[in-house]
């Protein structure tokens, strides 16, 4: 079965993945801080890929991999940690 994302919509705290297996991911926005306070508009210019999902712009990609094992922006947490 393939864990590619299948389509990605949004409500007002989470970002929904369907993947082509048929599961659905739903993510906090929190995770991601930069769809987080995207506005609406550009949380849905998105393009689906084998990997992930990539908002270009928002300068944002997003792998299925990582939101299956939980990660989220790894970029934001180093910012934290440091």
């Amino acid at each position: 079965m393939s864990t590619s994302a299948k389509s990605v919509h949004f409500d007002e705290n989470n970002m929904w993945v369907e993947l082509l297996d048929g599961r659905t991911l739903g993510i906090p926005l929190v995770w991601f801080p930069r769809l987080l306070h995207a506005k609406p508009e550009q949380r849905q210019k998105c393009e689906l890929s084998i990997a992930g999902i990539h908002w270009d712009e928002l300068d944002e990609d997003i792998s299925v991999a990582g939101l299956l094992a939980g990660r989220g922006d790894a970029t934001y947490a180093t910012k934290i940690a440091a």
